[in-house]
């Protein structure tokens, strides 16, 4: 019902929200008539092409919690146009986020996101903030974008593909869930123990093997 768009209304020149529900449009175009202040686009957040609304881009809002995950992965592919980013989501995923190589929370999005953003857990959102309670906490997270990437240029398709495979088994080690990929001996040679599980290997190692995989024209 527009909770977070009425505090943003009162204190910002100019607002774009993104509702996909017609109903909730309606509604929202009654609460904030002044249509060149809130610019209401009727659409799927995740069919936006946000380069159309400039290249030092605030993004934030409550996310819904099934679309979270494939959201987050196609705003990364804006880094470049991003100022940053404030999300409310479930205290799962955010932790997932943050996750470290060596945690249960890290993983695929943990990668993923950690290559293009610099990311901060900001505060916890008891389920008691809510009406009806949901069953899960919720946490506020901050997204900014590396200003100089510290983990090197990569192939984006070939990372995402590679880091995909790795994370598919995570009890198995690296060499096992990258054999149809790349050998134990050249994963030592790129100084890379084929023995351990993805959840410890860092992210500048996943860029390591996602560049031997592009140099030499592997197929993922």
């Amino acid at each position: 019902m527009g909770a977070l768009t009425q505090r943003l209304y009162s204190s910002l020149d100019t607002l774009h929200a993104i509702e996909i529900d017609t109903d909730l449009q309606e509604q929202l175009r009654l609460i904030f008539p002044d249509t060149t202040r809130l610019q209401l686009i009727g659409g799927d957040a995740l069919e936006i092409d946000y380069r159309q609304f400039g290249n030092s881009l605030r993004i934030l809002g409550n996310l819904p919690y099934n679309i979270s995950t494939p959201l987050l992965l196609l705003l990364s592919s804006y880094s470049d146009v991003i100022k940053d980013m404030h999300f409310m989501l479930q205290k799962e995923v955010v932790m997932r986020m943050v996750g470290s190589p060596g945690s249960k929370a890290y993983g695929r999005l943990s990668v993923m996101l950690q290559y293009h953003f610099d990311i901060t857990h900001l505060f916890d959102v008891p389920p008691e903030a809510f009406h009806p309670q949901p069953k899960v906490d919720s946490a506020i997270v901050r997204l900014i974008p590396h200003a100089s990437n510290p983990y090197g240029s990569v192939d984006l398709s070939v990372l995402e593909k590679l880091v995909a495979i790795a994370f598919s088994m995570r009890r198995k080690t690296l060499a096992n869930n990258l054999k149809p990929v790349i050998t134990a001996a050249q994963l030592n040679d790129l100084g890379i123990d084929p023995a351990i599980r993805p959840e410890q290997v860092s992210i500048i190692d996943f860029v390591k093997i996602s560049n031997f995989i592009q140099d030499f024209g592997i197929k993922l």
